[in-house]
């Protein structure tokens, strides 16, 4: 899967936390946006994506990454790239369907002897006349 990089819109903010003055002063964090909507990925892949329940993307259908593990802006964006590259390729391959199979004789009388062990156990706690 392949995503272009006009349809990402890398933003540099400050990161949040610890640091000291060079956290005041530095934009190291990456806010990365990419609109599913306007992307060029498949129409299923799209409709899986938006199905999904996750935060990071917001009702109007844009996925908002914010890396800023690093202290480099350069790393935090790579790894906001392969984030957002993870999430898309997470839904690439559709789901197998599950086919509806007939339980086997054997689960079928497993069950039944299972319900006929209660009902006598619970026929045996009646009052005996």
């Amino acid at each position: 899967m392949h995503i272009q990089e006009s349809e990402i819109e890398v933003t540099a903010v400050r990161a949040q936390g610890a640091g000291g003055q060079h956290v005041n002063k530095v934009s190291s964090a990456i806010h990365l946006r990419f609109d599913i909507w306007a992307s060029s990925l498949p129409d299923d892949v799209k409709e899986r994506l938006l199905c999904l329940r996750d935060n990071r993307i917001t009702r109007d259908g844009v996925v908002v990454i914010k890396a800023q593990e690093h202290r480099s802006q350069d790393m935090n964006r790579i790894e906001a790239f392969a984030r957002l590259l993870e999430l898309v390729q997470s839904v690439a391959h559709a789901p197998k369907t599950r086919r509806a199979t007939k339980p086997t004789y054997a689960s079928k009388r497993r069950r039944l002897e299972g319900k006929k062990k209660v009902s006598e156990i619970k026929s045996s706690r009646s009052k005996v006349l």
